[in-house]
């Protein structure tokens, strides 16, 4: 039954729970208090080291990142470490997802062996899945919250990029990064979101949005869509289980409008990764990395890995030989980031001005590319399993900070279906 997904364990686990149980409030506190929650292990936290998977950080002891921070001021207890696709699954390029060189091989709970885990926060959905801990955070550059959310049947949120902090987080792309909770219902979902969002000067992208209603409570109480009007793309109605998750949103009153997808292309995608982690990476390590910490650029966790490649690297390094490889003057860099950007948001914004959209319903993270270039957010919600017991999952697109409603849409169509089945053994 094992399923590798967790890499470590809060050595003070124990201690911290036994303080919530005994702690006494004359005002309530967050609901996330008491919460055991597992971090992605490339969100630094002071108890444990973070490895992002690989040997090369096997000892990188850090203090709490931002988000982490925050979890704690709150009352949150950090239950360890979760596995993970190594380096955000942007290092070997033809290895599966969920392995890691610390953490070996994440295995899917609906199908151990036979059932991709999806990436790269795989071992955060596979343990809120088996219900290893209430909650989880994960971080994503495109599709990796909500590939495992969807493979999992666990609900996943991708914020707005500069919504939760990146502070402290091992890298892909500052362009494109971002954390974000995992659970199994949406309403943990909206109370990890309100936990870890907030201002952090020290990221370039982070949003000061002076909010004081909290995500959870106020916005999730309404039960129908009346006149929401949501874009379904043509060629996903041959799903059966999203045209049955079409019927259910109608049947609350949604309007949905069938579309013909935008024909534009993510040219030079592999490229903005490329040349961000070039920079973003030895960034972290210079300062945010424990004081061990040796390696200092990407080539020198190459050279790292060539020592022992068995242990280190088994399915290679081709994605980080690439970014050693790439090279582009700033004016042509600026320029891959402007085209990608302006492809995202056309691919999105035309159906939603030509039919006044309020969201965009996709499948798991078959969108998550234009979703992630454009900087919008997606929530993934299961819709149910296929013939062989895949699950899969429904997921919400919108424009920038529209987090709320895509909770409130994803609680509605969760409360009016209840699609999500335990996997069996771990209920």
């Amino acid at each position: 039954m094992s399923l590798n997904s967790v890499i470590s364990l809060n050595p003070n686990v124990i201690k911290k729970a036994r303080e919530a149980d005994t702690t006494r409030f004359e005002i309530a506190p967050h609901a996330i208090f008491g919460m055991p929650i597992l971090l992605k292990d490339n969100i630094n936290t002071a108890s444990m080291p973070t490895t992002a998977g690989a040997v090369a950080l096997e000892n990188n002891n850090t203090e709490d990142a931002f988000i982490v921070a925050q979890l704690k001021q709150q009352g949150a207890i950090i239950l360890g470490k979760a596995n993970l696709s190594e380096w955000a699954y942007f290092f070997c390029g033809d290895c599966p997802s969920g392995y890691s060189a610390i953490g070996g091989q994440t295995l899917n709970p609906y199908g151990r062996r036979i059932m991709d885990t999806g990436g790269s926060s795989s071992g955060s959905g596979v343990a809120v899945s088996a219900n290893f801990a209430v909650a989880a955070i994960g971080s994503e550059t495109s599709g990796s919250i909500l590939s495992p959310s969807s493979q999992n049947s666990v609900v996943g949120l991708k914020p707005t990029i500069g919504l939760v902090s990146r502070s402290g987080i091992v890298p892909i792309s500052s362009t494109l990064d971002t954390a974000g909770p995992m659970a199994k219902n949406v309403i943990d979902t909206a109370i990890l979101l309100d936990a870890i969002f907030g201002f952090d000067e020290k990221d370039s992208k982070s949003i000061n949005t002076k909010w004081h209603n909290t995500y959870y409570s106020d916005n999730l109480k309404t039960d129908n869509l009346e006149g929401k009007r949501f874009g379904a793309p043509k060629r996903l109605l041959e799903d059966s289980l999203y045209a049955q998750a079409i019927n259910d949103l109608k049947s609350k009153g949604a309007i949905i409008i069938e579309i013909e997808e935008e024909k534009v292309g993510l040219p030079d995608f592999l490229r903005l990764l490329n040349l961000d982690m070039k920079v973003d990476l030895p960034t972290y390590l210079s300062n945010y990395a424990g004081k061990g910490i040796t390696v200092s650029l990407v080539q020198d966790v190459i050279d790292f890995n060539e020592k022992d490649s068995l242990n280190t690297m088994p399915y290679g390094q081709k994605l980080f030989k690439g970014i050693v490889a790439d090279s582009a003057t700033e004016e042509e860099f600026q320029k891959i980031k402007s085209t990608l950007k302006t492809n995202g948001k056309t691919y999105f914004d035309t159906p939603f001005k030509a039919h006044n959209l309020d969201g965009f319903l996709s499948i798991n993270n078959y969108h998550a590319g234009f979703a992630a270039v454009a900087e919008y957010p997606a929530i993934t919600v299961p819709m149910g399993y296929s013939e062989d017991g895949t699950p899969k999952g429904l997921t919400f697109i919108s424009k920038p900070l529209s987090e709320k409603k895509l909770l409130h849409w994803s609680h509605i169509y969760e409360q009016a279906t209840k699609r999500r089945v335990a996997p069996k053994n771990y209920d």
